[in-house]
């Protein structure tokens, strides 16, 4: 059975500093490399208009492209160089939605073990999108916050990103059976959702796994941050491999952090050899 892992990929700007590095990005990208060292049997399916860019994930047989007329690009800066839990951005707000009618064909043959959901803005999974994935009755996984960017002030090309809530975002989750987010954006549309459990992120400060009770997951420290762009995604990819494996939370959780914590000790996506 496959896990089904969908979202964009995109071009990433990273200034860290004074320091620019250019890279592709995006969480399916990221979780990709850890699911390619703990859960094989995956499918990546990602939306661009440069078929080149899934040249950069690890396994060119698991990822299918869905040719679109723009690609996402975003602008991570953290402007602390000794503090890279704050960062700010900037995107161009591609509007290319991930239809049904796109998953229908690539979907076909396909066993379904589960969804790995990752949007990057607001626009990339229409209700009727996520009214199918659904109907495969199988776990569904998500990191909420992409659903909650809206472009905010235009910045040269580009906008700054402002979260926000909105009304359809209940019937969205509905039924999901992890959701991923951070305490800011917890702060700002609460935690009252129809879901088995909520993760909540905090950068070095950990994380938190709520369902019929609270678990507290202690961050991994290590004294060589390098990169955290993709560190969510990381920890969210290891954190859902665990969990399909049968393992508990608590188990689940300290995996997720240990592997977090190895990939910002190196530039670009996890690589368990570094």
């Amino acid at each position: 059975m496959t896990l089904i892992v969908i979202g964009p990929v995109c071009e990433d700007l990273v200034i860290i500093g004074d320091v620019e590095s250019h890279s592709v990005g995006g969480a399916t990208l990221y979780q990709s490399f850890v699911f390619e060292e703990f859960f094989d049997d995956y499918l990546a399916i990602v939306n661009c208009s440069d078929e080149k860019l899934a040249e950069e994930f690890p396994s060119s047989d698991k990822v299918k492209v869905i040719l679109k007329d723009n690609t996402h690009f975003f602008i991570n800066k953290y402007p602390f160089e000794d503090n890279l839990d704050i960062r700010e951005q900037l995107s161009n707000f591609a509007q290319i939605p991930i239809l049904k009618s796109d998953l229908e064909s690539l979907l076909t043959d396909v066993n379904v073990e589960g969804f790995v959901v990752n949007p990057l803005n607001h626009y990339d999974f229409p209700l009727e999108t996520i009214e199918y994935i659904k109907s495969f009755n199988v776990p569904i996984f998500t990191s909420i916050q992409g659903f909650l960017r809206f472009p905010d002030v235009k910045v040269n090309e580009n906008y700054a990103i402002k979260l926000g809530d909105f009304d359809e975002i209940y019937d969205v989750l509905k039924g999901f059976r992890t959701i991923f987010l951070d305490e800011a954006e917890a702060n700002i549309i609460g935690l009252d959702f129809d879901v088995d459990e909520i993760i909540i992120t905090d950068g070095s400060n950990g994380s938190r796994i709520i369902s019929d009770s609270e678990i507290k997951i202690e961050s991994v420290k290590c004294d060589n941050v390098v990169d955290t762009t993709g560190c969510g995604d990381t920890y969210m990819a290891a954190y859902i491999s665990q969990r399909l494996m049968g393992y508990n939370q608590k188990k689940a959780g300290n995996f997720a952090s240990m592997i977090a914590s190895k990939k910002i000790e190196n530039l670009g996506p996890f690589n368990l050899n570094k």
